[in-house]
């Protein structure tokens, strides 16, 4: 098979992709970390962190595996052992991120729709409970995916590339981990996202009108609601960071059920794949935009 049209865009959109998400994510770490950015110490450990996580994910799977594989095939990255750790340590950076912006979307649950919850959970200390505890497992969860490649072939007596062992792709064990791994990430992440923000605007429905009923009731007028507007920010950045996730995602929990279901045969190496990893890796950089469009102390900072 030639190299197609989609080969050769993706020959340039990983290293735009690149160029341009590693120093925004840099530059995000930095004016978050100062913490002048309007937002709680709370939300700043999970920005940071999803930022970080981001940042990894674009220089071990990115440019590591996507780039330096492509445009270097025989440098140590290509030698089997190492291609293995990176692509356990490309899953586990991936999940981290995942799983930090679940994180993150049920804190702001919690300090929108559990107000007695509120002051206990959504706490610094709590965060950071949350993140390491996230890092720890998705750290445990990917260790077996190291063993479960082997070279595709030998040059220089070195074995290189990467491929499914056969024990991987036939064995029962290895299929209930499979199952499991791909259940942890994305598929039930992409579930609690809808779960969690289709209760989140629920509340925020009720809440509005039943908050401008009282305040019209005491006041005689419908005048600004400084607790809703102070819920504001918080609202448009948690709509903003979740529904980039799930437009950018939904291409790959597609790919992932239509594998499944018709078997990965149909699947190696095709367009659907391609584009649900681009979108994917896309989402990577979306959430320094989206705090450039949403939060003006964030401008103001990068200015």
């Amino acid at each position: 098979m030639g190299v197609t049209l989609l080969d050769q865009i993706t020959s340039i959109y990983y290293p735009v992709l690149a160029s341009v998400g590693v120093p925004v994510n840099l530059v995000t770490i930095v004016i978050l970390s100062r913490g002048k950015c309007g937002v709680s110490k709370c939300i700043t450990r999970y920005l940071v962190g999803m930022a970080a996580a981001d940042l990894m994910v674009l220089i071990i799977d990115v440019i590591i595996r996507c780039m330096v594989g492509m445009y270097f095939p025989l440098s140590v990255f290509t030698i089997t052992p190492v291609c293995s750790v990176n692509w356990a340590m490309t899953m586990a950076a991936t999940t981290i991120s995942v799983w930090f912006t679940v994180g993150f979307t049920f804190d702001r649950f919690v300090a929108i729709c559990c107000q007695k919850l509120k002051t206990k959970y959504c706490t610094e200390r709590t965060a950071s409970v949350v993140i390491g505890t996230v890092i720890i497992l998705s750290c445990l969860i990917n260790i077996p995916l190291y063993f479960t490649f082997q070279s595709v072939y030998i040059t220089n007596n070195k074995p290189r590339g990467c491929a499914w062992t056969q024990s991987f792709l036939t064995s029962p064990s290895w299929t209930s981990f499979e199952f499991l791994y791909l259940t942890v990430t994305p598929c039930l992440p992409f579930v609690l996202f809808l779960l969690v923000n289709s209760l989140t605007a629920r509340y925020i429905l009720v809440s509005g009108r039943v908050r401008r009923l009282l305040r019209g009731r005491n006041s005689g007028e419908n005048g600004k609601d400084p607790e809703m507007d102070s819920r504001r920010k918080s609202i448009i950045l948690l709509f903003s960071i979740s529904g980039s996730f799930i437009v950018l995602w939904s291409t790959m929990v597609v790919y992932i059920v239509a594998e499944r279901i018709l078997g990965a045969e149909y699947f190696v190496d095709s367009d659907l794949q391609k584009i649900s990893f681009m979108l994917q890796v896309l989402s990577t950089c979306t959430n320094t935009f989206i705090y450039v469009l949403t939060q003006r102390q964030f401008r103001e900072e990068l200015k």
